[in-house]
C-alpha cells in the first residue's frame, strides 16, 4: 500500500511505500492515533488506513486546555493538556487540531489557539497554582495562574523566572532536571481541587488524572486512564499486605493513592473534590455496588 506524508517546504510532496503484514490489528484508539479517514505514520506498518500523516509537535500555550472526543466544544473532555506540554498534531483544522498528547499518547481533539510552535521547557511549576506577574515584582499586575505540572522555558532574574510571557516566582517553579522527590506530597498540594472529569489539574482534576500529575513531576511517566494505569503502575502487592505511603489501590473505574496505612488520597465524584478520607469509609461506599471495591494494589518499587 502507499501512504504520503506532509508535504516537504519545496517542491511536491513525498511519497513513501510501506507493507502492511499481515491482517491490520484492532488498536486501542485512546493511545493509537487512527479515525476513519486518517493515522498517524507511525502506525504505517500496522494498521491499515486510506491515509497517513506525519505528526508535528506543538506546545499548549494556554494555562490548560482540555482535550476532546470531538471537534465541537460540546465534545466529551477526554484529558487535558497544561501549559507547555506537547501536541503531535496530525490533521489541523481552522479552529481544531487532532492527535496526541506527548506525554502519554492520549488521543484527541484541541482548540487550535492553545497550540503554538514548539517550545523546549527548563522548568516546571512545583505550587498548586503559581501566579505569573507582569514583573520581577510580588506587588506587580498578574497576567495569568498556571496550574501545577505547566511547563515553561526561562531565566533566573531577581527571585524569579522570567519567560516569554511573564514572572514565575522562584519558590513556584523549579528546574526539569531536578524533579521531586516525594509524588504523594506532590499528590497532597490537590487538595481541595474540584473533581472535574477529564482534568489534570487546571481548574479541577480526575483521580487518574491526579495519580498521573503528581507521578509525572517526580520524573515517572505512566498512562492516562485507571484501567491502563492498574496494567502499567509499579508491581501488584498482594491482598493481604500491609499498606503503606505511596500504595496506589483501584476500585471498579476509579484509583486512589494512600498517604499512610489507613488514608487514601483521592479525586473523586462522591465528594466532588480531591479529599484525604478513611479507607475503610471508601470501601463500605462501594460495598453496596461491588462485590470487591478492591480490585488491585499496585506499590512503585516494590
Amino acid at each position: 500500500m502507499t501512504g504520503m506524508n506532509s508535504p516537504a517546504r519545496n517542491g511536491p510532496p513525498e511519497r513513501t511505500r510501506f507493507k502492511l503484514d499481515g491482517r491490520s490489528v484492532a488498536l486501542d484508539r485512546r493511545i493509537h492515533a487512527a479515525r476513519g479517514d486518517l493515522a498517524d505514520l507511525a502506525l504505517a506498518g500496522t494498521l491499515f488506513s486510506a491515509h497517513y500523516a506525519r505528526a508535528v509537535a506543538l506546545t499548549c500555550v494556554a494555562p490548560g486546555t482540555p482535550i476532546l472526543s470531538a471537534p465541537s466544544a460540546s465534545g466529551e473532555a477526554v484529558s487535558e493538556l497544561l501549559r507547555g506540554e506537547t501536541f503531535h498534531a496530525l490533521d489541523v483544522m481552522t479552529d481544531w487540531a487532532w492527535g496526541f498528547c506527548g506525554h502519554d499518547g492520549y488521543v484527541g481533539y484541541i482548540r487550535r489557539e492553545a497550540l503554538d510552535v514548539f517550545e523546549t521547557p527548563s522548568h516546571r511549576i512545583i505550587a498548586e497554582t503559581a501566579p505569573l506577574f507582569r514583573a520581577p515584582d510580588i506587588k506587580a499586575p498578574i497576567a495569568d495562574y498556571w496550574p501545577g505540572g505547566a511547563l515553561f522555558s526561562g531565566e533566573a532574574e531577581d527571585g524569579f523566572i522570567a519567560c516569554a510571557e511573564g514572572f514565575i516566582h522562584a519558590r513556584h517553579a523549579a528546574p526539569l532536571d531536578a524533579p521531586a522527590a516525594d509524588w504523594v506530597a506532590v499528590a497532597e498540594r490537590y487538595l481541595g481541587q474540584p473533581y472535574v472529569w477529564g482534568g489534570r489539574g487546571h481548574r479541577g482534576i480526575d483521580c487518574s488524572g491526579l495519580v498521573q500529575v503528581a507521578l509525572g513531576q517526580c520524573g515517572i511517566a505512566v498512562p492516562r486512564d485507571t484501567d491502563l494505569q492498574c496494567e502499567g503502575i509499579g508491581n501488584p502487592i498482594d491482598s493481604d499486605a500491609v499498606l503503606q505511603r505511596g500504595d496506589i489501590l483501584f476500585f471498579p473505574r476509579h484509583v486512589g493513592i494512600m498517604i499512610d496505612g489507613k488514608t487514601l488520597l483521592h479525586a473523586n465524584a462522591h465528594w466532588m473534590a480531591v479529599v484525604a478520607e478513611p479507607l475503610a469509609d471508601v470501601v463500605a461506599r462501594l460495598a453496596g455496588d461491588h462485590a470487591q471495591p478492591i480490585i488491585a494494589r499496585r506499590r512503585i518499587g516494590a
